[in-house]
């Protein structure tokens, strides 16, 4: 059963995290836009998935033209990191989340939310999920309906400047911790060198599979190079 309380509280502490995602979604919707996709399309696209590094590719997949399959890869290389964090989340769970339960809030599940959820000291209940994941994902698809519809009315310069907030966000996620970390700042380069190698010398390979590939190598050398140590109890 529901608990109103654990509703709203969810919905409370998802407010940041939907003020935030009104204002990257922005970003996406005129990226999507000027990928050649209808407001109505863009829109469905934020509404159906909640995942902005996975949509950000998916619009480039569409913009070149790509296959299903290499849609399918690259949707499982960017947000494999979920099924990750869901297994860590069902550790936290009240016996209340039954199976169907975990299904759908699996469907919500984004770096903050779990990062929202990890932090909580009780065990979390559907409802208290829900409410985060409605309120989130209300701010995602309602800036990305107001990005879209906004890039069919800016001028293309406007379009062009606002267009890279998505990825503004995405520097803002890995700077931090590559500034502490010598792994993560070899991986973010590593990746950052594959990708401009795929643009301008391997450039027969598609930007679908240019991603999977830039994403597998830099993984890879990141593994090798900066090997963690199993803890030990």
């Amino acid at each position: 059963m529901m608990k109103k309380s654990d509703f709203l509280k969810g919905m409370t502490h998802g407010i940041p995290i939907g003020l935030g995602y009104l204002s990257v979604s922005f970003g996406f919707g005129i990226t999507a836009v000027k990928a050649g996709l209808s407001v109505l399309e863009s829109t469905l696209i934020s509404l159906t998935n909640l995942t902005s590094a996975g949509q950000a590719a998916g619009v480039d997949v569409i913009a070149s033209g790509g296959t299903l399959l290499e849609m399918a890869l690259v949707q499982l290389t960017i947000n494999i990191r979920y099924a990750l964090m869901a297994l860590s989340l069902s550790q936290k769970l009240d016996k209340s989340f039954t199976f169907p339960h975990r299904m759908a809030a699996a469907f919500g599940i984004t770096d903050e939310i779990f990062g929202v959820c990890a932090a909580q000291s009780d065990p979390l209940r559907p409802s208290y999920m829900y409410g985060m994941i409605l309120i989130s994902m209300f701010g995602w698809v309602a800036g990305t309906f107001l990005g879209a519809f906004a890039g069919q009315l800016l001028p293309a310069s406007v379009s062009a400047a606002l267009g890279i907030v998505l990825y503004g966000m995405f520097l803002a996620i890995i700077v931090p911790p590559a500034k502490k970390q010598k792994s993560v700042l070899c991986v973010v380069l590593a990746a950052a060198v594959c990708s401009i190698l795929c643009k301008y010398l391997f450039y027969q390979i598609s930007g679908g599979f240019a991603v999977i590939l830039c994403a597998v190598s830099a993984s890879v050398l990141g593994a090798l190079v900066f090997p963690r140590e199993e803890e030990t109890s």
